[in-house]
């Protein structure tokens, strides 16, 4: 009887280990260190090329109306010729890539090195033109595409174990962006998945951690726009100012929406046109006005709004004009309408902060920075129509637990004003452009192969002998 010690077993018995603990672990930490890597860099490429714009413009603000448009008009070439797939926030891609009927055909096109390079580049190039753009819902599709890659290093792949990937890709992306992990759950959860699924929540949960740890390790362990001014303990008189702002970032994001959705019944047909036969002329038309924008406010509308949002919660009030949440929102209007990847979420966290920035002027007796903290919460609650991912992220942004109750009512508000006039933006671009969305979590023939790694090495078993008798009697041939 041969030994257990034998060298053919144990190196065997090594070997399973090995890969075991690679279809485990280290598939998925490989992919989520990426995740947090790229997240990391990306956010410092697009704070360096939109300083490097304010810099170019410096004291030459007429130098805007022919960078703007002629970037613009390149950003558009590019999306079209080499990076289709790429436009937009890149959610809506992975809402279709979870439920539209034909998201099989739809993946390999929407996700991959191309898309992550695309998403970058572009973006960079935008940031760099002055446009209104965010750079964390790109950060999502591009984590998203990272575990899509990921998936090349696995010896069997399914349906299902895809879904796994862009999903917890997709959450890792997010909380790498904002350094916010529980929405990034919560964001999975809400908006993507829709559901919460014992077979995806220990991948989900274990890329978020380790996106975010890698996250921490590079940038430290900050909160994204600061901690609030100012020790808040809301009253019963701030339910006026809840109230006041879920109304206002309500309406003033279903107006938005139908901006983005309702194109073609607003657009006069003339420039519908322009925008399928010459589509670069359309891109440089719409950098010219998106300059005029930027000079005619004084340079406010340039970029995310992210410097203008942190201003206006640490109450310098000098930062921005009343006018501010109305010429953001027009800008970041005609940026989507480019077809270029653009981002939503830091866009409109700043054009919600506009709106308390007004609403504060009329609550003279409440706290600035709270009424500002539920604005931003509403308009982007408005927008997304994701209300618990909405206060989430906002509340692990600034750290603010004393205003759980009122984010929290104002979110809620917000997203059902919204809901009168629109459904929810990301779900109606994904039906726009990839079909329709159906509510189920998984079409019928998602599980037909296992994706776990218990069932792959129970496929190879044949082929790897893992018993002593059996390495013995290979020996002794």
């Amino acid at each position: 009887m041969p030994s257990l010690l034998h060298p053919q077993y144990l190196f065997t018995l090594a070997r399973r280990n090995m890969r075991r603990a690679w279809l485990n672990y280290g598939f998925f930490w490989f992919g989520a260190v990426l995740v947090g890597l790229l997240a990391v860099l990306f956010a410092r490429w697009a704070n360096q090329a939109q300083d490097e714009f304010v810099h170019v413009i410096a004291g030459r603000a007429w130098l805007a109306l022919l960078i703007t448009p002629t970037l613009t008009a390149l950003c558009v070439w590019l999306t079209r010729k080499y990076f289709v797939g790429s436009e937009g926030s890149g959610i809506p891609q992975v809402i279709a890539a979870m439920h539209a009927p034909k998201r099989r055909q739809l993946i390999p096109g929407l996700f991959g090195l191309r898309i992550i390079v695309g998403k970058i580049g572009v973006g960079l190039l935008g940031l760099g033109a002055g446009l209104t753009i965010g750079r964390e819902g790109p950060t999502v599709h591009i984590g998203a595409s990272i575990m899509y890659e990921m998936r090349r290093f696995y010896p069997r792949v399914s349906p299902q174990l895809e879904r796994s990937l862009l999903l917890a890709g997709a959450a890792a992306g997010l909380s790498g962006a904002f350094n916010t992990p529980l929405a990034g759950v919560v964001f999975a959860i809400e908006e993507i998945a829709r559901s919460f699924e014992s077979r995806t929540n220990g991948t989900l949960i274990t890329a978020i951690v380790v996106s975010g740890l890698v996250s921490v390790a590079l940038a430290g362990n900050y909160l994204y726009f600061g901690q609030i001014s100012s020790a808040i303990t809301p009253h019963a008189s701030f339910v006026f100012p809840v109230l006041f702002a879920a109304i206002l970032c309500g309406a003033a994001g279903g107006v938005f929406n139908l901006l983005v959705l309702r194109q073609k019944r607003w657009i006069p047909q003339r420039l519908l046109d322009i925008r399928a036969s010459r589509p670069l002329v359309w891109g440089a038309g719409l950098g010219l006005l998106i300059a005029v924008v930027g000079i005619a406010s004084g340079g406010d509308t340039w970029g995310s709004g992210y410097d203008q949002a942190r201003a206006l919660l640490m109450e310098q009030k000098e930062t921005v004009g009343y006018f501010y949440p109305l010429a953001k929102l027009g800008t970041m209007v005609l940026t989507y309408m480019a077809g270029t990847p653009a981002g939503l979420f830091s866009p409109s966290l700043s054009i919600g902060a506009g709106f308390g920035h007004v609403a504060s002027a009329l609550f003279p007796g409440a706290s600035a920075s709270a009424v500002v903290a539920v604005c931003m919460v509403g308009y982007l609650a408005a927008v997304t129509q994701s209300p618990l991912t909405s206060f989430i992220i906002v509340m692990e942004m600034i750290n603010g637990s004393s205003l759980l109750i009122p984010l929290m009512a104002t979110a809620l508000i917000s997203s059902r004003v919204a809901n009168f006039f629109t459904p929810p933006l990301y779900d109606a671009l994904a039906h726009q452009n990839y079909g329709s969305v159906s509510e189920d979590a998984a079409a019928p023939g998602d599980e037909d192969v296992p994706a776990n790694e218990d069932a792959v090495l129970a496929a190879e078993d044949a082929a790897l002998p893992d018993r002593a008798d059996d390495a013995g009697e290979s020996q002794d041939r």
